[in-house]
Protein backbone atom coordinates (compact mmCIF):
# COMPACT_ATOMS: atom_id res chain seq x y z
CA UNK A 1 0.00 0.00 0.00
CA UNK A 2 1.23 3.35 -0.95
CA UNK A 3 -0.33 6.21 1.03
CA UNK A 4 0.87 10.13 0.79
CA UNK A 5 0.88 10.52 4.39
CA UNK A 6 2.90 13.80 5.84
CA UNK A 7 3.36 12.68 9.44
CA UNK A 8 1.93 9.38 10.64
CA UNK A 9 4.35 6.62 9.34
CA UNK A 10 3.84 3.19 7.53
CA UNK A 11 6.86 1.55 8.61
CA UNK A 12 5.58 -0.86 10.87
CA UNK A 13 2.24 -1.10 8.95
CA UNK A 14 3.21 -4.69 7.84
CA UNK A 15 4.82 -6.18 10.79
CA UNK A 16 1.79 -4.84 12.96
CA UNK A 17 -0.25 -6.82 9.77
CA UNK A 18 1.04 -10.26 10.33
CA UNK A 19 1.15 -10.36 14.09
CA UNK A 20 -3.06 -9.87 14.12
CA UNK A 21 -4.74 -13.13 15.16
CA UNK A 22 -6.92 -14.35 12.20
CA UNK A 23 -10.16 -14.48 14.49
CA UNK A 24 -9.65 -11.07 15.89
CA UNK A 25 -12.24 -9.17 12.87
CA UNK A 26 -14.95 -11.76 14.23
CA UNK A 27 -14.67 -10.97 17.63
CA UNK A 28 -14.81 -7.04 16.54
CA UNK A 29 -18.12 -7.96 14.19
CA UNK A 30 -19.57 -10.04 17.12
CA UNK A 31 -19.30 -7.28 19.55
CA UNK A 32 -23.04 -6.02 20.91
CA UNK A 33 -24.59 -3.21 23.11
CA UNK A 34 -24.71 -3.87 26.31
CA UNK A 35 -28.41 -4.64 28.23
CA UNK A 36 -27.99 -1.88 30.51
CA UNK A 37 -28.28 0.97 27.53
CA UNK A 38 -31.29 2.69 26.82
CA UNK A 39 -32.06 5.32 24.66
CA UNK A 40 -30.97 8.24 27.27
CA UNK A 41 -27.35 6.23 28.56
CA UNK A 42 -24.97 4.24 26.79
CA UNK A 43 -22.96 1.52 29.05
CA UNK A 44 -19.96 1.43 26.79
CA UNK A 45 -19.71 5.13 26.48
CA UNK A 46 -19.27 5.28 29.97
CA UNK A 47 -16.55 2.74 30.60
CA UNK A 48 -14.58 4.52 27.99
CA UNK A 49 -15.28 8.02 29.27
CA UNK A 50 -14.81 6.44 33.16
CA UNK A 51 -11.33 4.52 32.60
CA UNK A 52 -10.13 7.39 30.22
CA UNK A 53 -10.28 9.80 32.98
CA UNK A 54 -8.85 7.39 35.47
CA UNK A 55 -5.83 7.02 33.26
CA UNK A 56 -5.74 10.95 34.06
CA UNK A 57 -5.99 10.15 37.74
CA UNK A 58 -9.57 11.02 38.15
CA UNK A 59 -10.82 9.39 41.34
CA UNK A 60 -14.09 7.73 39.66
CA UNK A 61 -15.35 4.37 39.89
CA UNK A 62 -17.55 3.16 36.93
CA UNK A 63 -20.28 1.25 39.32
CA UNK A 64 -21.17 4.64 41.07
CA UNK A 65 -21.03 6.56 37.38
CA UNK A 66 -23.25 4.00 36.17
CA UNK A 67 -25.15 5.02 39.17
CA UNK A 68 -24.96 8.46 38.38
CA UNK A 69 -25.46 8.35 34.62
CA UNK A 70 -28.07 5.43 34.06
CA UNK A 71 -30.08 5.84 37.80
CA UNK A 72 -29.74 9.51 38.31
CA UNK A 73 -27.91 8.87 41.50
CA UNK A 74 -27.04 12.40 43.01
CA UNK A 75 -23.27 13.01 43.62
CA UNK A 76 -20.92 16.10 44.44
CA UNK A 77 -20.41 17.93 41.13
CA UNK A 78 -16.70 17.44 41.00
CA UNK A 79 -16.75 13.66 41.56
CA UNK A 80 -18.98 13.56 38.31
CA UNK A 81 -18.59 16.68 35.93
CA UNK A 82 -15.17 15.94 33.87
CA UNK A 83 -16.19 12.86 33.61
CA UNK A 84 -19.53 13.40 32.29
CA UNK A 85 -17.84 16.21 29.80
CA UNK A 86 -15.93 13.52 27.87
CA UNK A 87 -18.81 11.25 27.78
CA UNK A 88 -20.39 13.91 26.14
CA UNK A 89 -17.89 14.47 23.87
CA UNK A 90 -18.25 10.46 22.94
CA UNK A 91 -21.64 10.52 22.16
CA UNK A 92 -20.81 13.83 19.93
CA UNK A 93 -18.16 12.12 18.34
CA UNK A 94 -20.28 9.04 17.76
CA UNK A 95 -23.14 11.66 15.64
CA UNK A 96 -20.53 13.85 13.88
CA UNK A 97 -17.44 13.04 11.04
CA UNK A 98 -13.91 13.09 12.04
CA UNK A 99 -11.81 16.36 11.10
CA UNK A 100 -10.33 19.29 12.17
CA UNK A 101 -13.75 21.25 13.07
CA UNK A 102 -14.97 18.67 15.42
CA UNK A 103 -11.90 17.26 16.57
CA UNK A 104 -11.47 21.09 18.22
CA UNK A 105 -15.05 21.03 19.29
CA UNK A 106 -14.64 17.42 21.31
CA UNK A 107 -11.68 18.60 22.50
CA UNK A 108 -13.81 22.02 24.12
CA UNK A 109 -16.32 19.69 25.52
CA UNK A 110 -13.38 17.02 27.27
CA UNK A 111 -11.70 20.45 28.65
CA UNK A 112 -15.11 22.10 29.37
CA UNK A 113 -14.07 22.09 33.58
CA UNK A 114 -10.13 21.98 33.03
CA UNK A 115 -9.23 24.61 31.14
CA UNK A 116 -10.12 28.27 30.64
CA UNK A 117 -12.40 29.39 27.40
CA UNK A 118 -9.87 30.55 25.42
CA UNK A 119 -7.70 27.35 25.51
CA UNK A 120 -10.70 25.22 24.85
CA UNK A 121 -9.98 23.49 21.27
CA UNK A 122 -7.20 25.65 20.60
CA UNK A 123 -3.86 25.15 19.72
CA UNK A 124 -1.39 25.67 22.04
CA UNK A 125 0.61 28.74 21.79
CA UNK A 126 3.46 27.65 24.18
CA UNK A 127 5.99 25.09 24.51
CA UNK A 128 5.06 21.80 26.36
CA UNK A 129 6.57 19.18 28.72
CA UNK A 130 5.17 16.72 30.70
CA UNK A 131 6.98 16.56 33.84
CA UNK A 132 6.77 13.41 36.49
CA UNK A 133 5.69 13.87 39.70
CA UNK A 134 8.99 14.50 41.41
CA UNK A 135 9.70 17.36 38.67
CA UNK A 136 11.79 16.24 36.46
CA UNK A 137 11.04 16.74 32.54
CA UNK A 138 9.47 13.40 31.13
CA UNK A 139 8.74 14.42 27.64
CA UNK A 140 9.22 17.39 25.42
CA UNK A 141 7.00 18.03 22.72
CA UNK A 142 6.01 19.52 19.70
CA UNK A 143 7.73 22.86 19.75
CA UNK A 144 5.55 26.30 19.67
CA UNK A 145 6.71 27.53 16.58
CA UNK A 146 6.07 24.18 15.36
CA UNK A 147 2.62 22.82 16.63
CA UNK A 148 0.54 24.50 14.21
CA UNK A 149 2.03 22.72 10.97
CA UNK A 150 2.43 19.50 12.93
CA UNK A 151 -1.70 19.59 13.31
CA UNK A 152 -1.91 20.78 9.99
CA UNK A 153 -0.36 17.54 8.61
CA UNK A 154 -2.06 14.96 11.10
CA UNK A 155 -5.17 16.45 9.92
CA UNK A 156 -4.31 15.79 6.59
CA UNK A 157 -3.23 12.27 6.96
CA UNK A 158 -6.32 11.80 8.63
CA UNK A 159 -8.46 13.06 6.41
CA UNK A 160 -6.07 10.46 3.57
CA UNK A 161 -7.11 7.50 5.43
CA UNK A 162 -10.37 8.26 5.91
CA UNK A 163 -10.60 8.20 2.12
CA UNK A 164 -8.64 5.15 1.65
CA UNK A 165 -9.89 1.33 1.50
CA UNK A 166 -8.20 0.09 4.64
CA UNK A 167 -8.17 -3.70 5.64
CA UNK A 168 -9.39 -4.57 8.99
CA UNK A 169 -5.88 -4.92 10.29
CA UNK A 170 -4.50 -1.78 9.12
CA UNK A 171 -7.70 0.27 10.17
CA UNK A 172 -6.60 -0.95 13.25
CA UNK A 173 -2.76 -0.56 13.05
CA UNK A 174 -3.36 3.59 11.90
CA UNK A 175 -6.51 4.15 14.69
CA UNK A 176 -3.40 2.88 16.96
CA UNK A 177 -0.86 5.15 15.28
CA UNK A 178 -3.39 8.17 14.96
CA UNK A 179 -3.84 7.83 18.98
CA UNK A 180 0.27 7.60 19.40
CA UNK A 181 1.37 10.64 17.08
CA UNK A 182 -1.50 12.87 18.78
CA UNK A 183 -0.48 12.31 21.99
CA UNK A 184 3.12 12.49 20.92
CA UNK A 185 2.41 16.09 19.31
CA UNK A 186 0.80 17.07 22.58
CA UNK A 187 -1.32 19.78 20.48
CA UNK A 188 -3.38 21.58 23.54
CA UNK A 189 -2.51 22.84 26.62
CA UNK A 190 -4.53 19.72 28.49
CA UNK A 191 -6.38 16.69 27.77
CA UNK A 192 -4.43 15.42 25.10
CA UNK A 193 -4.59 11.72 26.95
CA UNK A 194 -8.22 12.20 26.69
CA UNK A 195 -8.31 13.75 23.05
CA UNK A 196 -6.09 11.09 22.05
CA UNK A 197 -8.13 8.03 23.14
CA UNK A 198 -11.21 9.33 21.69
CA UNK A 199 -9.33 9.84 18.35
CA UNK A 200 -8.50 6.12 18.01
CA UNK A 201 -12.05 5.20 18.72
CA UNK A 202 -13.64 7.70 16.31
CA UNK A 203 -11.34 6.69 13.95
CA UNK A 204 -12.05 3.05 14.14
CA UNK A 205 -16.04 3.77 14.01
CA UNK A 206 -15.31 6.18 10.76
CA UNK A 207 -13.93 2.95 9.12
CA UNK A 208 -15.96 -0.05 10.76
CA UNK A 209 -18.75 1.34 12.44
CA UNK A 210 -20.51 1.65 15.67
CA UNK A 211 -18.99 -1.53 17.06
CA UNK A 212 -15.84 0.28 17.62
CA UNK A 213 -17.83 2.07 20.00
CA UNK A 214 -17.66 -1.28 21.88
CA UNK A 215 -14.24 -1.70 22.44
CA UNK A 216 -12.87 -1.53 26.17
CA UNK A 217 -9.74 -0.13 24.62
CA UNK A 218 -9.63 2.71 27.29
CA UNK A 219 -10.12 0.30 30.27
CA UNK A 220 -7.53 -2.43 28.97
CA UNK A 221 -5.20 1.14 28.93
CA UNK A 222 -5.78 1.79 32.39
CA UNK A 223 -5.69 -2.12 33.48
CA UNK A 224 -2.24 -1.70 32.21
CA UNK A 225 -1.68 1.97 32.27
CA UNK A 226 2.06 1.29 33.28
CA UNK A 227 2.54 -0.95 30.27
CA UNK A 228 0.59 1.48 28.39
CA UNK A 229 2.94 4.93 29.34
CA UNK A 230 5.74 2.46 28.84
CA UNK A 231 5.08 2.12 25.70
CA UNK A 232 4.48 5.72 24.64
CA UNK A 233 8.11 6.10 26.14
CA UNK A 234 9.65 3.40 24.02
CA UNK A 235 9.54 6.50 21.49
CA UNK A 236 12.10 9.04 23.12
CA UNK A 237 11.82 12.01 25.14
CA UNK A 238 11.73 14.61 22.67
CA UNK A 239 9.35 15.12 19.78
CA UNK A 240 12.59 16.13 17.14
CA UNK A 241 14.15 12.79 18.05
CA UNK A 242 11.19 10.11 18.39
CA UNK A 243 11.61 6.58 17.30
CA UNK A 244 8.54 5.00 15.69
CA UNK A 245 10.30 1.98 15.04
CA UNK A 246 9.75 1.07 18.74
CA UNK A 247 6.02 1.90 18.67
CA UNK A 248 5.15 -1.72 17.83
CA UNK A 249 4.58 -2.97 21.67
CA UNK A 250 1.96 0.38 21.71
CA UNK A 251 0.26 -0.19 18.43
CA UNK A 252 -0.59 -3.72 19.34
CA UNK A 253 -2.78 -2.44 22.77
CA UNK A 254 -5.60 -2.00 20.98
CA UNK A 255 -5.65 -5.43 18.96
CA UNK A 256 -5.17 -6.91 22.62
CA UNK A 257 -8.43 -4.89 23.92
CA UNK A 258 -10.35 -7.04 21.06
CA UNK A 259 -8.87 -10.08 21.94
CA UNK A 260 -11.51 -12.53 23.49
CA UNK A 261 -11.86 -12.10 27.36
CA UNK A 262 -11.05 -8.44 27.55
CA UNK A 263 -14.46 -7.16 26.24
CA UNK A 264 -16.41 -8.44 28.98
Amino acid sequence: MKLDLKIIPTDLLEQYRSGVAPLLKKDFDALNDSELSIDTFSFYTSVSAVFSSKIEGEQIELDSYIKHKRFGIKYLPDYTRKIDDLYDAYLFAQKNKLNAKNIALAHSQITKHILKKAQQGKVRVGNMFVITQNGKIEYVAASADKVKFEMEQFYNDVEVLLQTDLSFEETLFFASMVHLVFVKIHAFDDGNGRTARLLEKWFLSQKLGKNAWFVQSEKNYYNNHQTYYNNIRRLGIDYEELNYNEALPFLQMLANSLAKGNNL
